[in-house]
């Protein structure tokens, strides 16, 4: 491991935890003396990534992180609650055993966990992975959404004001009538 610091090759190990499905180590460097942090994870086998177009591409943890945390921009989410999530897509993933995974697969596994974690962050990723064309593509998403079948749950904040869902459920009802 090279120093940050001076890029010396050799260091030594002071102290070693778990952490995070890996191992975190302290180390200091034996040229300058600096101190500095490394993870150790274990690299599973590679796994890829099956794209619309038939390409095969390797499984990107970052890339992954990248678009949950654009759908999760300025959404009043706990402190790790992304990379929580992208832990358990990634460790279930693995889980499946298989060395190629339809990238409609991780979009579904994305779209399940937002769900219940923040509905715009939900509504935000399903525009872009599903491509929504027009307005009543969206407004077809928002309206599962509003269903009575489907209560929000008590940590988000509702799409619309709760005596203005109760309205357009019963509108709603009316008009298949």
């Amino acid at each position: 491991m090279n120093c940050p610091y001076c890029d010396h090759l050799h260091s030594k190990v002071i102290d070693s935890r778990d952490a995070n499905e890996g191992i975190r180590r302290r180390r200091q460097c034996l040229s300058c003396g600096s101190r500095f942090t490394t993870y150790e994870r274990v690299q599973p086998a590679s796994l890829f990534v099956i794209k619309k177009d038939q390409r095969r591409e390797e499984f990107s943890r970052g890339k992954l992180l990248n678009g949950i945390r654009k759908a999760c921009e300025k959404r009043p989410l706990p402190t790790g609650a992304v990379e929580k999530l992208v832990d358990d897509i990634e460790a279930e993933l693995y889980r499946l055993g298989k060395p190629e995974i339809p990238s409609a697969v991780i979009g579904d596994m994305v779209m399940e966990r937002l769900k219940s974690l923040d509905y715009i962050a939900y509504i935000r990723f399903a525009s872009v992975y599903r491509e929504f064309t027009d307005i009543t593509a969206l407004k077809l998403e928002v309206d599962t959404l509003l269903s009575a079948e489907a209560p929000h749950p008590a940590s988000q904040l509702p799409l619309i004001p709760d005596n203005r869902a109760k309205e357009l459920v019963k509108n709603r009802r009316r008009s298949r009538k």
